[in-house]
């Protein structure tokens, strides 16, 4: 399959959805949107206006930028679409009708991708009796627009040409793709985030330390390294000039041992107070829009840094 993708239907235009729109479009793409919340609409542009000078700031500027439409009918959003992007609610039977519609009313060259962060698409894909094989999980990591992060995820019916086309196309607009060989709930990068907040919370729970100090630990920590380098590619350079044969020499004993007593906290009511208690404080009064807008512009700085370190390269 060949077909050019120029324009995508976007799904739901909550903040997955509007941050993959605002994406689109600063990368020329046309988008058809389709949201039935009431005020979904308003909502998309504003989200689309605060976005556009972070795309311009990061260069992500096409010659001519995407066109807008939105459509209160699903059918007449899907009209002439290259692409799906789905960001529907996380579940099963929402996603399993959704795709048996999707799958009537589109050409079967038409990718139908998942924005789901944890579903499967072999229980999704199913649903669709004529062309299961156009479907895919394309999980981006939010907000979409800024970080270059997707999850490719295939079903046991995706054809491998239509995880190619998807590849080719998130990288086109300077994503940065990974192919998943096997499904598991939750792809990998929140897996990821899940296994080391489960340990921020089993910290706090056992009072070795306060919410603030563990988010400190963090993001003051490895977390700036992580910006860089992944965490085996760290531990390649812990290990000093014999890399990471070395590391594996030196740590596998105290590190293997720490595994072992990692916790597995339960979320108790008196828990979760502590949890929220402590992120309130931290916020110090300011917004979910303010606290937003200040990662994002570090995400901003971050990026910026990145793409001149690695254009010298």
């Amino acid at each position: 399959m060949t077909r050019q993708i120029r324009r995508v239907a976007i799904i739901g235009t909550g903040v997955i959805g509007a941050s993959w729109t605002a994406l689109f479009l600063a990368r020329g793409i046309d988008v058809a949107a389709t949201d039935v919340a009431p005020g979904a609409e308003a909502r998309l542009h504003e989200f689309i206006d605060a976005a556009k000078p972070q795309l311009e700031s990061l260069g992500s500027r096409a010659d001519r930028p995407g066109r807008l439409s939105f459509h209160a009918d699903l059918a007449d959003a899907l009209k002439g679409a290259d692409l799906v992007q789905e960001n529907g609610p996380e579940r099963l039977d929402f996603k399993r009708t959704l795709y048996e519609q999707l799958d009537a009313l589109l050409d079967a060259d038409v990718i139908i991708a998942s924005s789901s962060s944890g579903l499967t698409m072999s229980a999704i894909q199913t649903a669709c009796k004529r062309h299961p094989e156009r479907c895919v999980i394309g999980h981006p990591f939010n907000p979409p627009h800024l970080i270059p992060l997707v999850e490719l995820v295939g079903g046991a019916l995706t054809s491998e040409d239509t995880i190619a086309r998807l590849a080719a196309f998130y990288t086109s607009l300077g994503k940065r793709t990974i192919r998943l060989n096997k499904e598991v709930p939750g792809h990998v990068a929140n897996r990821l985030q899940a296994a080391l907040w489960r340990e921020v919370v089993h910290l706090v729970s056992e009072g070795v330390v306060s919410v603030a100090d563990a988010d400190t630990a963090v993001c003051w920590g490895p977390g700036l390294r992580w910006g860089v380098m992944g965490p085996t590619q760290l531990f390649h350079l812990g290990g000093g000039q014999g890399g990471i044969e070395h590391f594996f020499d030196q740590f596998t004993g105290p590190m293997t041992a720490w595994w072992s007593v990692l916790g597995n906290p339960t979320i108790t009511p008196e828990l979760r107070r502590v949890v929220v208690e402590g992120v309130t404080a931290q916020a110090r009064g300011r917004s979910i829009d303010q606290l937003a807008a200040d990662r994002d512009a570090m995400l901003m700085g971050l990026l910026a840094v990145r793409a001149a370190r690695e254009g010298a390269d």
